[in-house]
């Protein structure tokens, strides 16, 4: 059974900490007013403030420091990541879940904090949220229903989306756990304790900026490890800024994906909104949904 932390009501405070890349306060501050205006607290964390001249928020050191920090925090109800990037890896092993155990909490974020969600839910068996960060909520987007969306998620609505149909698509009905993320982690964590069991449960991925051979090969990675083989449903999120080599790989993104799955008969859902893009609807990792894919269109609801 998976641990659901307690939703928030406002006056609860949310902390927010950079645990892998570097990011400029000012690009946080529109975040931290809108989760104000929520009526939440913001407790800031120590790499908000960071000095750092590389491309980390501080030391591997600080960053395990300062989320141990928020973790172990008793007043902290949830914490929204600033940015990802790249770091967790380095400090996951060194994190201390006692405290977290004992008074979970929801960790927000997506992209890097990829290992988090994955961490969380093959070791502890406790939910999180995949969601925009930080820099999401600026230039408007605040009032987006892909950033209120999330508001809504910390009160405890429950999540029912509907899309519409992609031609990708294969009809069908899953019900399971989600699991999944951002594709080149969940393909870096494969071997690792941080892994999870995809069986039965729905697999949603995602992915920025790679080449489409690299999307090949990662796709192979987690087939050869068994992790598509018994999946109760598979999301295909948003793949941005996709890149092709000189020589052409002679597949398509949505082609050499179906590929790596066209062997078993799950339902699979392409161009769902999630991934590094603004239509980022938030998703709860580990918490059961009802995925219903028809040839008119796509119905994800979270079920109990």
């Amino acid at each position: 059974m998976t641990a659901i932390p307690s939703y928030l009501q406002k006056g609860d405070t949310i902390g927010i900490v950079c645990p892998s890349g570097y990011m400029q306060y000012e690009k946080m501050t529109t975040c931290i007013k809108t989760l104000t205006q929520w009526g939440y607290v913001v407790k800031k964390g120590q790499t908000l403030q960071s000095k750092s001249k590389n491309y980390f928020s501080g030391t591997d050191a600080e960053r395990l420091q300062d989320l141990q920090q928020m973790l172990d925090d008793k007043s902290v109800k949830a914490i929204l990541f600033a940015r990802g990037g790249y770091g967790l890896s380095r400090i996951i092993d060194d994190i201390d879940f006692k405290h977290f155990k004992k008074n979970p909490k929801w960790l927000l974020g997506y992209s890097d904090i990829t290992v988090l969600h994955s961490h969380l839910f093959a070791k502890l068996k406790t939910a999180s949220v995949h969601c925009s960060m930080a820099a999401a909520f600026n230039d408007g987007a605040a009032n987006s229903p892909y950033i209120q969306s999330i508001k809504k998620v910390l009160s405890g609505q429950k999540i029912k989306y509907v899309i519409a149909a992609d031609p990708f698509n294969r009809a069908g009905t899953a019900k399971g756990e989600l699991v999944g993320g951002n594709l080149s982690l969940l393909a870096h964590l494969t071997g690792t304790v941080s892994s999870i069991d995809t069986k039965n449960k729905i697999l949603f991925i995602e992915d920025i900026g790679e080449y489409l051979y690299h999307i090949d090969r990662m796709m192979v990675q987690l087939k050869r490890s068994g992790a598509l083989k018994g999946l109760a449903g598979l999301i295909v999120g948003k793949f941005s800024e996709m890149k092709d080599t000189t020589l052409p790989f002679g597949q398509q993104l949505y082609e050499l994906i179906f590929d790596k799955v066209k062997e078993y008969n799950y339902p699979v859902c392409f161009n769902f909104p999630v991934g590094h893009v603004a239509e980022n609807y938030p998703l709860k990792v580990g918490c059961k949904y009802k995925l219903v894919i028809t040839s008119r269109k796509v119905q994800f609801d979270e079920i109990t």
